[in-house]
């Protein structure tokens, strides 16, 4: 099992790249059979899933288009309880099937916030694609993911696009913190 260090914390390999494959794989089937005769218009939250979005928007079959938001609610290990937006969303969501695309969903604060202003501004439908999602964390009911890689404990992870303090992203596997 690989072990890295980063700040001063250990860090021990949970998911491998294979694992992580497989687990994309089957979010990809789902959302291929949910949209066969749909266009969605998937919205990848930056930073975070942009390793999760490009390898899942390969696997998708049906016709689609794909844009970017960045928000951010985090500070080192922690949340800061407030979601920023960072670069906003441009393309219309009016009449739109949405599917957000996030790394991981915890707390369910951003999501809250991006299903809130979807709604306001008249997506047709909204679901979320997550890679990772720490249902003891959720505090907001509407931010259960209808696309799950893989669940997580309450437990700090990097890799695959997740980070700390902006770095680690680029790991081909997800690590968590070691005990």
């Amino acid at each position: 099992m690989r072990t890295i260090d980063e700040q001063g914390h250990a860090f021990e390999e949970w998911l491998t790249p294979a694992q992580i494959a497989s687990d994309v794989r089957q979010v990809a089937a789902c959302i291929n059979k949910d949209y066969a005769d749909k266009t969605p218009l998937f919205i990848v939250v930056l930073n975070g899933a942009f390793i999760f979005a490009s390898d899942l928007l390969r696997q998708i079959q049906c016709r689609s288009e794909v844009t970017f938001i960045r928000v951010s609610s985090y500070w080192g290990m922690a949340s800061t309880g407030e979601v920023k937006f960072i670069v906003p969303l441009q393309e219309e969501v009016r009449g739109r099937d949405v599917i957000i695309v996030e790394d991981i969903v915890d707390t369910g604060l951003t999501i809250h916030h991006l299903k809130a202003y979807m709604r306001a501004n008249e997506a047709a439908s909204v679901r979320v694609a997550t890679m990772l999602f720490k249902p003891d964390k959720l505090e907001y009911s509407d931010a259960q993911p209808d696309y799950i890689g893989h669940e997580v404990t309450n437990e700090f992870v990097i890799g695959y696009g997740l980070d700390y303090d902006g770095f680690m992203r680029n790991l081909d596997a997800i690590y968590k913190v070691k005990k």
